[in-house]
């Protein structure tokens, strides 16, 4: 009966892409009769787990968005006024469908092709000039991870420029947001510099500083007038960084005109929600002077082959990575999706209509405070912008917080006598009433019976008053209108490949199917409004969940203990070797602080050990591409005495499963030393091994990848880290609510449990999944890179295997001798694969020329084998040039990509026919993709970085 009465849906056969009949013809293919002999085959007996994951059975669609909304219930709707960062907006629907809905936007790829990621590019490149405008600044960044770690990532960037003094003093304003001054302390705790935390007002710079950081508004709504202290700052040879508020800046003068040198902050009140804390996007305004230190990227414009205007990265960007451990910064991931949003805010409202939002919030603010002066209270401050500090007294105190729980809002309470009241875009006339009615203890009146009016507009001093022009640009004065938006978005959009046009096969990057279902409550009101510091027990729904996501990650993995705090992949990197590195300190070993780390490691490995004040020595690899056990035995031995930890990815970078990866994590605990292991590639390991019974003490798990949170075109991720036991007590902390460990570092994100509204995602995956079926994806995934790795070994070498000739999830394809006889690139070939419809796959790491193929368990066979025809294709493209048939400069790959404008030409002159450049398969007919522009040149790009919206001129011709 129980069996009778099941959903028939099955996710696990959404999910994984082969139906049984094409699995059985791929592993006929690979002379193998079943997956469980593949398995055998791929994966080391010795690293395999025993019996199966305990995740139960896999829910339908149908099921889990049921439980969903019963948990979206356990969400008590109180209306917060917290302010800390943190405030209401309006998502305007058109955008809310078109972007954060969108799987033509939430599945893209981080823009390293962007003669395909032009639409995007443009959406950040708007995002930037918004900043621009706003802060006063000469550049800005494409995105951060929030405000608080933007704050951080501003004192490494100026601790990296040089200075007047050599100081590792950095002070932060007591008038800071309480999450941002701890982030703040654990970031510079790990490079060993002293932080000073006061009131700006009375630092008299006697002891020197290489940089200070300020609030505007202050944190508690506070609005001052900076420029004193900016000045003795620049006398002192220190640089200033000021968190701002985005949108008091449509009213307050920008930080760029009174002297800061930068400006951070989040751009969470442009439409993004406030999702229990995140994802947001945060920013990093600068000078020009500092653009080589800038972290993150930066969109910038360049030119294409024809001379057309087109958008890039630019080079900077990646030179973090370059440095590796003499990076000032780890970040990888932005953004993206939430930055996209944010700009599309600005550009659907305009100056004026951000201008008017940010008035009415400011109006509604002096209006309440005209209401609480009446009831007898003390409103502190008598400038403000969106947020009042209000002196209630020690008695008083309680009950009023006793009635504000009772109608059911949530207020600040800054000490036992002030609380502080911050409104926003949402804040209407009820909200108003009913915080009067709590501080005054009676029956709920309206504004008019209680004698307010509407005031004027504010009467700041000189100073603090905006006079300067911001988003003058074309672009945000021209589609005001539902319809212009819709179209200029979708526009953009087209100009973008997808995951809704084909697969994008990228190694160590995960690019598979993010279920609708998945994705719906991550637009549920009882999801987006909850603020991350409202009480607990408001949020049991979210709670329930990460509960339930932590317990399912920890029997995945074999750990004790999960923490959901990292926001990024590279920030569990961080938070992972900050754990090892308070371990180590707590058992009296604080010397312990060399890192090991491969020399095929990802550049994120070595930059998160610096930041983490760890000192990098790299491991020597062998020819298979393994980690040389001779070699890590001799470093290990060599530096016994402060050996910190190990760095490992595993399956490794080169796509193999280490038959030693015991032996490794042994040698480094006979030395002292803890595993981390980097959890990129866990989407090979789920359900067949557990890193915790191998021998590691600490992974960070990429949700954006084996977890299904899409990539969001490079942002949102999240990372959280899974620890032993022995280090459960070193998990990240949080200053205003309690999570992580008893004797946990300080935190690593700005909100407790990072942006824990796109945790919903993972933990609608593997509900749905169940054990059974998130086993059977990860074979699947190997069998799938198995297959395209089999078919295309007869036309590109595959350069590493396992033992029996097999490769993990992912395959790298040889392609240096091609470049010595032909001189044909990986780069020509990422190009050729645009006119076929396909992303490139990863080029030139972890070896230089060479490619990287990740399939995943989400593609069907029929999509493998057009990937695997198309390659082969312009294999016999290469031939041609091989043989004298084709031109070695003027041929099919060197001209790639052809857009549409280019076969259009009358002038056609190449030596191949117009229908060979854009129609090189016959299926491409039916559905083909164009490049929105031709190659793109680099060079010219990097020399004139403009990091702005382009001309006019541009604007109308695009």
């Amino acid at each position: 009966m129980e069996r009778f009465l099941k959903f028939t849906d099955c996710f696990a056969d959404r999910h994984i892409g082969p139906d049984q009949e094409e699995v059985a013809e791929m592993l006929g293919e690979l002379g193998l009769e079943g997956l469980d002999q593949l398995i055998d085959r791929a994966v080391p007996r010795s690293i395999r787990m025993e019996g199966k994951l305990a995740l139960g059975e896999g829910m339908s669609e149908y099921e889990m968005l049921g439980k969903l909304r019963e948990l979206a219930g356990m969400n008590r709707p109180f209306r917060s006024f917290i302010g800390l960062g943190y405030a209401g907006c309006i998502t305007p629907p058109v955008i809310q469908r078109n972007i954060l809905e969108n799987p033509g936007w939430y599945t893209q790829y981080t823009p390293y092709q962007a003669e395909i990621s032009q639409g995007r590019l443009e959406a950040l490149l708007n995002f930037q000039t918004m900043v621009i405008d706003l802060t006063g600044m000469e550049i800005a960044n494409a995105s951060l991870l929030d405000e608080a770690t933007a704050a951080a990532e501003a004192m490494a960037m100026f601790k990296s420029v040089p200075k007047k003094n050599p100081s590792d003093l950095f002070f932060v304003s007591s008038d800071c947001h309480p999450q941002t001054i701890e982030v703040i302390r654990t970031r510079a705790q790990a490079r060993g510099w002293e932080i000073a935390v006061g009131d700006h007002r009375d630092f008299d710079f006697e002891k020197p500083v290489f940089g200070a950081l300020l609030q505007y508004p202050a944190s508690d709504g506070a609005i001052y007038d900076y420029r004193d202290f900016i000045e003795k700052a620049h006398g002192a040879g220190g640089v200033v960084a000021v968190v701002a508020d985005i949108l008091g800046l449509c009213l307050l003068t920008p930080p760029g005109e009174f002297g800061a040198d930068a400006v951070v902050g989040s751009t969470q009140r442009f439409g993004m929600p406030i999702g229990y804390g995140g994802p947001h996007a945060a920013f990093l305004a600068t000078r020009e002077e500092f653009k080589r230190q800038v972290p993150g990227r930066i969109i910038g414009a360049s030119v294409d082959v024809h001379g057309n205007y087109a958008l890039r990265m630019a080079l900077q960007t990646r030179e973090q990575h370059i440095r590796r451990e003499r990076a000032t910064s780890n970040i990888c991931t932005a953004q993206v999706l939430p930055a996209v949003v944010a700009s599309m805010y600005a550009v659907y409202h305009g100056h004026a209509g951000l201008e008017k939002i940010a008035q009415r919030i400011n109006q509604c603010a002096r209006l309440l405070g005209k209401g609480i002066e009446k009831l007898g209270y003390t409103v502190l401050h008598g400038t403000f912008f969106d947020t009042l500090r209000v002196q209630i007294g020690d008695e008083e105190l309680g009950k009023v917080l006793e009635r504000t729980e009772k109608l059911q809002i949530n207020l600040r309470q800054i000490d036992s006598r002030d609380l502080g009241i911050t409104l926003d875009e949402t804040t209407g006339r009820g909200d108003l009433e009913k915080i009067l009615s709590a501080l005054e203890g009676g029956e709920n009146r309206s504004l008019e019976e209680r004698g307010l009016e509407i005031p004027e507009q504010p009467h700041w001093e000189e100073p603090l008053r905006r006079k300067s022009a911001f988003l003058t640009h074309p672009v945000f004065n021209s589609h005001h209108s539902e319809t212009e938006i819709m179209r200029y978005m979708n526009r953009l959009q087209e100009r973008d490949l997808s995951l809704k046009n084909s697969m994008t096969p990228l190694g160590s990057c995960t690019m598979k199917l993010n279920a609708t279902t998945e994705m719906m409550p991550i637009t549920w009101p009882e999801f987006t409004q909850s603020h991350p510091f409202a009480p607990v027990d408001q949020a049991q729904g979210y709670q329930t969940v990460f509960s339930e996501l932590g317990e399912m990650l920890r029997e995945i993995t074999g750990f004790a203990a999960v923490s959901l705090q990292p926001n990024a992949g590279a920030q569990g990197e961080f938070a992972g070797l900050l754990v090892i590195r308070k371990f180590h300190e707590e058992n009296g070993q604080a010397a312990r602080n060399i890192c090991l780390i491969p020399a095929s490691a990802h550049g994120t490995n070595p930059a998160s050990a610096a930041m983490a004040g760890m000192k990098v020595v790299v491991v020597k690899c062998d020819e298979l591409g393994n980690v040389d056990l001779e070699d890590l035995r001799f470093r290990a031995k060599e530096n016994a005495e402060r050996l910190a930890a190990l760095m490992v990815t595993y399956p490794s970078t080169h796509g193999v499963f280490e038959e030693e990866i015991r032996e490794i994590c042994g040698i480094v605990h006979k030395f002292g030393g803890q595993v981390y292991m980097d959890g990129a590639n866990l989407n090979a390991l789920v359900g067949l091994c557990r890193p915790g019974e191998i021998g590691v003490d600490v992974c960070h798990l990429n949700l954006h990848k084996t977890f299904c949170i899409p990539h969001g075109g490079g942002g949102p991720g999240m990372g959280p880290i899974a620890v032993a036991a022995h280090l459960a007590d070193f998990l990240p902390t949080h200053p205003l609510v309690a999570t992580g460990g008893s004797q946990g570092i300080g935190p690593i994100a700005a909100a407790p449990w990072g942006s824990a509204l796109i945790l919903l995602i993972p933990w609608a995956y593997l509900k749905m999944i169940g054990g059974e079926g998130v086993t059977r994806a990860t074979a699947v995934a190997i069998l799938n890179a198995n297959y395209v790795a089999h078919r295309l070994n007869r036309s590109f070498p595959i350069l590493y295997k396992g033992k029996n000739g097999l490769v993990a999830h992912e395959a790298i394809l040889d392609f240096r001798p091609m470049k010595g006889t032909v001189g044909i690139t990986v780069e020509d070939v990422a190009k050729r694969l645009m006119d076929y419809g396909f992303h490139s796959p990863t080029i030139s790491f972890p070896v230089v020329d060479t490619v990287m193929i990740e399939p995943t368990e989400s593609e069907v066979k029929g999509e493998l084998d057009r990937f695997c025809q198309a390659m082969i294709s312009i294999r016999q493209e290469i031939e041609e040039i091989e043989k004298g048939d084709a031109d070695p400069e003027d041929n099919l790959l060197k001209n790639a990509p052809h857009t549409a404008g280019v076969v259009c030409r009358d002038d056609w002159r190449q030596p191949y026919s117009r229908q060979r450049a854009v129609f090189p398969m016959e299926w491409l007919r039916e559905a083909k993709f164009w490049p929105a522009v031709g190659r793109i040149d680099n060079a010219q790009g990097d020399r004139n970085l403009i990091c702005s919206c382009a001309p006019v001129e541009a604007y109308s011709e695009g």
